[in-house]
């Protein structure tokens, strides 16, 4: 069984904007999945219908084999949701937001002690439970926002930006501690983040959206691979003739300025050969690197691939459709 599946999901505001155009993609059980996309993409639509806070214009969405729309409260029942903005009081210590947050999710009198317990311990917070909230660091609120969502033992828990505004340390703090949860209570995640590191380091898999639609979906490792192999950069001592390589060890993408790039689908493996190539054709050679594709590299390429499939009469309509229903 998936834990989410979504089939053709699609959301229209008033006449013409669609936030959601026929969504489909699923998420294992105990995966962790990424929903990136820039502002605007339909990430927060989706994930809306997911957690039974909107209904969709049409298509299904089930989580865990329930039906959002037919059974939302036992849907919600198996949810836990951190979002983007700040949602623990400061003025309370870290141990009563969690009373508190049992107390809504109607978690047992006999069992609440025991469950923010061992949340707090979890997140590393035991030693500041009784302090006020608006003590913390950043990067502690973030982790007692996730302990918070831990209470009441949800089998998926929606991250949305889980380390926006932290500092690096803070980050890396806060990835441990997502990867750990996963790995040791087998929690489903979906997460969003604008972070393409934290995507790749965090993700089973992501899927790339924009204009309301999917893009791709893929493991980080094989969408860095479709970007189209390694950036090699060769620097060379002025001469008059242009530098050529053998085509079977990659593409020359620009020479300027001395700099030769060529994109290699196994970098390691062909510099020697490349060095060998251009100093038996007369060139010195001054420098070389080499930068693997990263997955904002696919990101760039896929979202932007998405965005230039709508026209310009589509966008202009979506965006006076939507300005009038701020108003």
């Amino acid at each position: 069984m998936k834990a989410i599946e979504v089939n053709q999901l699609t959301k229209v505001y008033g006449e013409t904007v669609r936030a959601l155009d026929s969504v489909s993609f699923f998420v294992d059980e105990g995966e962790i999945f990424g929903l990136l996309g820039p502002n605007g993409a339909g990430k927060t639509t989706a994930i809306k219908v997911i957690t039974t806070m909107i209904k969709p214009t049409s298509g299904a969405a089930t989580v865990f084999g329930t039906d959002v729309i037919k059974s939302s409260q036992k849907v919600r029942e198996m949810l836990g949701y951190v979002p983007q903005a700040i949602s623990v009081d400061g003025d309370l210590t870290g141990y009563e937001n969690l009373l508190i947050f049992s107390k809504l999710f109607y978690v047992d009198k006999k069992e609440r002690k025991q469950r923010i317990v061992e949340a707090l311990e979890f997140m590393g917070l035991s030693n500041r439970a009784d302090d006020l909230v608006k003590h913390y660091s950043g990067g502690m609120m973030r982790r007692l926002e996730i302990a918070q969502a831990l209470v009441n033992r949800p089998r998926i828990l929606f991250l949305d930006e889980p380390s926006i505004g932290l500092d690096p340390f803070s980050k890396r703090q806060v990835r441990e501690y997502v990867k750990d949860l996963n790995k040791e209570f087998k929690i489903t995640m979906l997460v969003t983040t604008h972070d393409m590191a934290e995507a790749d380091e965090l993700c089973d898999r992501v899927a790339i959206m924009n204009m309301g639609k999917i893009a791709i979906t893929d493991t980080p490792a094989r969408l860095k691979e479709s970007v189209g192999g390694d950036m090699i950069a060769v620097k060379l001592s002025p001469a008059p003739a242009v530098p050529t390589i053998p085509a079977l060890l990659g593409t020359v993408v620009s020479y300027d300025d001395g700099e030769l790039k060529i994109q290699a689908p196994n970098g390691e493996k062909v510099i020697p050969r490349i060095i060998d190539s251009l100093e038996g054709a007369g060139f010195t050679i001054e420098g070389i690197s080499m930068a693997r594709p990263t997955l904002e590299d696919a990101f760039v390429k896929y979202a932007k691939s998405a965005q230039e499939k709508t026209t310009y009469i589509q966008t202009r309509s979506e965006r006076r459709n939507f300005s009038r229903r701020t108003k």
